[in-house]
């Protein structure tokens, strides 16, 4: 029997829709678990990958950055050492020209002050000379050196004299002082920039012909030891012979034996460049005195720093002009003995320029004896104002 309700639908048919609902309900629902378990699983399982991924993208690129940043800090400690050696090398330069300067500012000060500025001279005369040498200096200023009024117009006539010396070990001390009190009293040295020493006369002799061009532009630079007499007259009456000449080398000249045997004076160190023992130095021209023309005093101002220098300063000079389209000028008038030789050669109407004792490559005892040489060989006294060069 069936029961209707109102409606017309019946009780066991309502039970019937409701159990098909139900089962689709459950069936809506089973599909929905499973579909979304799938993505809940797909999720899961792509996470990690993910994260694995960008992990080794950051492992990457950490060892990339420290790969640059290593090479960036070497690369920046490099520069930074480059430029500090080029900052040094710069404020090194710097210095050098600022010397460079001031020495060719004081230059160019002195030339005006002292009306040499484009001036013309005959011959600059430089007397080498130490710190112990007072009383040498002393003898020469009361014999053949004029002094006062006269030096000035000695060198209105073109000739040029002073005393040749650098300076001491100990810049500032007391040989420089007494120096510089001489200077202040008479007004005739020419000081180097160099330190004063026996061995060290090559380097002096080079320094003076840059320093003596650079002052003075003159035919004939002149080096003279402070223990030889010299007639001004009659060295420039010699020298005005070759002034028309290029590149002249004048001197007593001379060829003596290459000493190998150390200890003794004139000791040759380098020896053994001139071939076999007992072989002669080429021919140059004594120590005592000798005069270049301004080309070769220039060759050596420019060549200076690569001119071999030996250790002695004469054959260095020699060595300097070797290879060179140089005239070797010998003239025995500049290597005199002392009285009686001067003096006897002075009445045969031959004056000597220089005159000097050989076995003490000096005037012997030259103080005591400077005055009786100058007294016996002197040119007359009148022999320099009257001289034309």
């Amino acid at each position: 029997m069936s029961v209707k309700g109102r409606g017309g639908v019946g009780v066991g048919e309502m039970g019937s829709r409701n159990v098909v609902v139900s089962r689709n309900l459950a069936l809506l629902l089973c599909f929905s678990s499973f579909f979304a378990g799938i993505l809940f699983t797909n999720r899961i399982r792509t996470e990690p990958e993910r994260t694995n991924l960008e992990s080794e993208a950051c492992d990457q690129k950490l060892k990339v950055g420290n790969h640059i940043s290593n090479y960036s800090l070497g690369q920046i400690s490099s520069t930074q050492n480059d430029i500090s050696t080029l900052n040094s090398k710069i404020s090194s330069i710097e210095m050098k020209l600022a010397a460079a300067k001031a020495e060719q500012q004081s230059l160019s000060s002195a030339d005006a002050a002292s009306g040499n500025l484009k001036r013309k001279y005959f011959m600059v005369i430089g007397i080498n000379t130490a710190f112990s040498s007072r009383k040498r200096r002393d003898s020469i200023r009361a014999t053949w050196m004029p002094q006062g009024e006269e030096r000035k117009k000695l060198e209105e006539k073109g000739i040029v004299i002073r005393f040749v010396i650098g300076h001491s070990s100990t810049a500032g001390g007391i040989l420089d002082k007494a120096i510089e009190a001489e200077e202040m009293m008479h007004g005739d040295f020419l000081r180097l920039e160099h330190v004063e020493g026996y061995l060290e006369l090559s380097a002096k002799t080079k320094t003076y012909f840059r320093t003596a061009v650079a002052l003075w532009d003159a035919d004939f630079y002149i080096k003279v030891d402070d223990d030889v007499h010299v007639n001004l007259a009659t060295l420039g009456t010699i020298l005005a012979g070759h002034k028309k000449k290029p590149r002249v080398y004048v001197g007593c000249m001379k060829s003596g034996p290459v000493l190998s045997k150390k200890g003794v004076r004139y000791y040759e160190p380098e020896y053994w460049k001139f071939g076999e023992a007992g072989n002669k130095y080429f021919r140059h021209a004594t120590g005592q005195l000798y005069a270049i023309s301004k080309d070769l005093a220039t060759y050596i101002s420019v060549n200076q720093h690569i001119l071999h220098k030996y250790v002695n300063e004469d054959v260095s000079l020699g060595s300097w002009f070797i290879g060179l389209d140089v005239e070797h000028v010998d003239d025995k008038r500049l290597c005199c003995g002392t009285p009686p030789d001067c003096e006897w050669k002075a009445h045969l109407g031959s004056t000597c320029a220089v005159s000097f004792d050989w076995k003490c490559s000096g005037i012997c005892r030259s103080v005591e004896r400077m005055m009786e040489v100058h007294k016996t060989c002197g040119e007359d006294v009148n022999a320099l104002e009257h001289a034309s060069f």
